[in-house]
């Protein structure tokens, strides 16, 4: 994953009020530093309460709401934020009981749609988590944003990057993730079997090569890993060398050849098929549709 794109501003508010923000592909941020607020994805029943020092990050592509108070006719949040500069602080009803911070990140890379989906919708870091060190980042960020200096860009973009990192691990931590791959990251046993593929990603792994990584017999790491990955070993080893070869292809100018090369391919023919299987085209008409996006 990689920010693409991203914009932080910040909201100082007052009395009963309701921002509403449509659906969009993304990470969504909040940060607040004084007050309570409550956040809602449309279609969920409960409301998500934020206190001083929470952090939230948002995944899902369903319109959001974000308020003091839920009867409050909501407003366009991106129309009302957009009437400030990145960076500044935009104010709702004279300010002064509700302030924090926002920001959406658009996200780039290959096989976006399986990340997101191996990710939590809402990812709500109490202050009780002392996680203080979320909140400096999206002040900094904000900093960068509001007084560009040479390198903003690019340490915005670092900045970006590390908070959507820091609120996962924090989200880790509080033991609130129970299967998918950002579970099998706090199993060390797993873990050490992702880390292994990870670091090698062409190397002819097998399953009992990985058993042995991660110090488990071969039959019950099969059945662990599928019982928190839901998929087998292979499988996710799989998927995941066509992302990367994906990746490769647009954002490092490989060709098809290097692309299958770099993640254990021998043959051309057997990488395409197995690309296309899992992405859902052959491995050309990727580049070409990489190429028509990003122009």
């Amino acid at each position: 994953m990689r920010p693409t794109g991203y914009g932080f501003r910040g909201l100082d508010a007052r009395g009963p009020w309701a921002l509403s923000f449509a659906a969009a592909i993304g990470i969504r941020c909040f940060a607040i530093e004084q007050g309570t607020c409550f956040l809602r994805l449309v279609g969920t029943p409960a409301a998500i309460r934020l206190d001083a020092g929470d952090v939230v990050l948002a995944s899902s592509d369903r319109e959001l709401k974000l308020y003091s108070c839920e009867e409050t006719q909501a407003i366009d949040a991106v129309a009302f934020l957009s009437s400030v500069a990145p960076g500044r602080t935009a104010i709702l009803n004279g300010g002064g009981e509700c302030r924090g911070i926002g920001g959406f990140f658009a996200i780039g890379g290959s096989g976006m749609d399986r990340i997101f989906a191996a990710l939590p919708s809402v990812v709500h870091v109490s202050s009780r988590t002392t996680r203080t060190a979320l909140y400096a980042s999206a002040q900094k960020l904000m900093s960068e944003l509001s007084e560009p200096r040479p390198g903003s860009a690019l340490i915005a973009s670092h900045l970006a990057q590390a908070l959507i990192i820091e609120a996962l691990r924090a989200h880790l931590d509080e033991g609130k993730s129970s299967q998918g791959w950002l579970s099998a990251l706090t199993v060390p046993t797993l873990n050490r079997a992702l880390n292994a593929m990870h670091g090698d990603v062409a190397r002819r792994w097998t399953l009992t090569a990985l058993a042995d990584i991660a110090g488990m017999s071969r039959s019950s790491f099969a059945a662990h890993f599928e019982r928190v990955m839901g998929e087998t070993p292979i499988a996710y080893l799989t998927r995941w060398r066509m992302v990367l070869a994906a990746d490769r292809m647009v954002m490092s100018g490989m060709t098809i050849t290097e692309a299958a090369v770099s993640v254990g391919y021998e043959s051309d023919s057997a990488f395409g098929a197995t690309f296309k299987r899992i992405m859902g085209y052959p491995p050309g008409q990727h580049r070409q549709l990489a190429s028509a996006a990003s122009s």
